[in-house]
């Protein structure tokens, strides 16, 4: 199993530290989180909590995780880092795929792209695209962007997107994976479709469980069992190295942590506390697991 460092909600100043330290605990990656902005009244509900209210406010930091990578990037050599998970609707692909394309150069191919569709109807809205029929925009954003990393001159015409021959270089070295999130069945038929795996927002380990069933039997369905999958999840239920083996007996691949609550820590702890409880896992989990 692998192990994820989450950061959202921490103080910006601490991310570099942080990705410093969880590379020398043995942590595969980063999760970088996404939010564009806060808006003070949405017309949507967040999806992931039971009573739809978001669990951050307006003085919460967030940066625009290409940037984080980036900065994150430079002090750092192994870990490695993805969106967990981009909102596609408000971006416009093609500007996107530059954004991606630098990152992964510079990160030496240290990155991976986690993609959904966006909950807020505001972030679509202010960023001048209709929420309406985003998940057909989402598919073909995502043939955008693949098309173009993928390197040479090329095209597209799609009922949303439409560009004449174009070239980004250089592509970057290798593939960038492309995980996606979502919790609906579209989302699922999505990741089993097109991706290299699949995200989870905050689950119980009876629901991964079904989540990771269902996932089987939509990749059989689209002949790729046999294609490397990574399921990436928020386990909210089991904690501790028997909870984590638990968790990969049902099929998850890569635990996304955020150890210092797992020690009575907060989001807004300082940064020798999060350094201590980075260290405190390493020792007690993977090193053991």
């Amino acid at each position: 199993m692998k192990f994820t460092l989450g950061i959202a909600l921490s103080p910006l100043d601490q991310l570099t530290s942080l990705a410093m330290t969880a590379e020398e605990c043995g942590f595969t990656s980063i999760a970088l989180p996404d939010s564009i902005f806060f808006s003070e009244h949405t017309e949507g509900s967040y999806p992931y909590t039971p009573d739809g209210r978001r669990f951050w406010d307006a003085d919460t930091p967030w940066a625009d995780p290409m940037v984080a990578a980036a900065a994150m990037g430079a002090v750092t050599s192994t870990i490695r880092f993805y969106t967990q998970v981009l909102k596609l609707d408000p971006r416009n692909p093609v500007l996107l795929a530059r954004q991606v394309n630098s990152v992964a150069n510079l990160t030496g191919n240290r990155f991976g792209l986690g993609v959904g569709l966006g909950w807020s109807p505001e972030e679509s809205h202010w960023c001048g695209t209709p929420f309406r029929d985003r998940g057909a925009r989402a598919d073909e954003a995502i043939e955008v962007l693949k098309l173009i990393l993928g390197g040479g001159m090329v095209s597209y015409s799609g009922k949303h997107f439409a560009f004449e021959k174009l070239r980004m270089s250089p592509a970057p070295a290798s593939p960038v994976p492309f995980y996606v999130g979502g919790h609906t069945e579209p989302a699922l038929r999505r990741a089993a479709r097109i991706g290299d795996g699949w995200s989870s927002a905050m689950m119980r380990l009876d629901e991964l469980r079904e989540v990771v069933d269902r996932l089987g039997v939509l990749r059989a369905e689209y002949g790729r069992t046999e294609t490397p999958f990574e399921i990436q999840a928020v386990c909210v239920d089991q904690f501790g190295l028997d909870g984590y083996r638990r968790q990969a007996s049902v099929g998850v691949t890569d635990a996304i942590v955020v150890p210092w609550l797992a020690y009575r820590a907060g989001f807004d702890a300082p940064l020798r506390v999060k350094q201590d409880a980075l260290h405190r896992f390493a020792d007690e989990v993977i090193t053991k697991i």
